[in-house]
């Protein structure tokens, strides 16, 4: 009964979301071609609820698989500093002015996804270093590199003029505001070839959450398949967060959450973790548009707000067994 509630709830929330906002639609007006409300239904508000589900579906894919591989629960490309390696990716694009268009791709975005890509490969390097507690360690790397692409991020800050920075500030605070189809369109193909993947490696995915040793005795190449999964997942948030800035606890909170509920094999939950993920984000971004403030709220700090106790619950719940 509780599973259907919260499912009810959610896809409550996903149908209404697009009528919620500072601007009350009617709905006879939305199928009035070229009508006010038509236009802040059809380019505005469908365009960011899709957006944001997509954006939810990546991060919570991404976070499940990092939980996976590394046999840890508080593993997500947040907290390991692939979130924060993009961010500065993009910041620095953002500070040398590079915002045009290459191969049909943003050059921010590209920026990004090197960011993110490098991040993952300075982590796999730095790893073989590790002998003992190798995935608290690892958790440990990707914490001091977060901080450490903070301070860069600073700098970049420092270095930058007014409008920059101002840019730079509403980036890292994180945003799923847009206007068109051109970003859905594109997060939308991502998403599917995320989803795809995982789906397609669901057994290997299983395997590979048990043991690396028990995934080699089955023939499995471990190496090659998790740094297939890892570029694909750093490919996917490379690119969300060089469209809508760092959404932190997202991939900490839904894997969790979906787990609770459905105490099933890894494989058996990649379609709910990638349809609760996407649902728990657009009731997220909805809070931001309902709450009456000044200016639109930030999706990060909802999510920070939402995610930061649930990060310390697990650290004690961890901890106390």
């Amino acid at each position: 009964m509780t599973k259907l509630l919260i499912w009810l709830s959610l896809s409550i929330i996903l149908l209404a979301s697009p009528f919620l906002g500072a601007v009350s639609l009617n709905f006879q007006e939305i199928f009035t071609q070229g009508s006010l409300h038509a236009q802040i239904f059809y380019d505005v508000r469908l365009p960011r609820v899709v957006f944001a589900f997509c954006a939810g579906v990546i991060l919570s894919l991404s976070g499940l698989l990092f939980q996976t591989l590394f046999r840890n629960a508080l593993m997500t490309p947040y907290t390991l500093g692939i979130s924060s390696g993009a961010v500065l990716g993009a910041g620095i694009a953002i500070k040398l002015e590079l915002l045009g268009v290459f191969f049909g791709l943003s050059i921010v975005s590209i920026f990004g996804f090197f960011g993110a890509i490098f991040t993952v490969f300075l982590l796999l390097y730095l790893a073989q270093f590790l002998k003992r507690a190798h995935n608290t360690s690892l958790l440990l790397l990707g914490i001091a590199l977060s901080l450490f692409y903070s301070s860069a991020l600073m700098i970049v800050f420092y270095l930058g003029s007014a409008i920059q920075n101002d840019m730079l500030l509403r980036f890292t605070m994180g945003s799923l505001s847009i206007i068109g189809w051109s970003h859905p369109l594109s997060l939308s193909i991502i998403t599917l070839i995320l989803f795809l993947t995982l789906y397609g490696f669901r057994y290997e995915l299983q395997l590979l959450g048990t043991s690396d040793d028990e995934a080699k005795l089955r023939g499995l190449d471990t190496k090659k398949t998790t740094l297939l999964l890892l570029l694909v997942s750093s490919f996917a948030i490379g690119a969300l967060v060089s469209i809508s800035g760092p959404i932190g606890f997202i991939g900490l909170i839904v894997p969790h959450i979906v787990a609770k509920l459905y105490p099933v094999s890894v494989k058996e939950r990649i379609g709910k973790t990638a349809l609760f993920g996407g649902a728990f984000l657009v009731l997220c971004d909805t809070l931001t548009r309902v709450i009456q403030t000044q200016s639109e709220l930030p999706i990060g700090i909802v999510t920070a707000l939402i995610g930061g106790p649930f990060f310390i619950y697990l650290i004690i719940s961890k901890s106390s067994r």
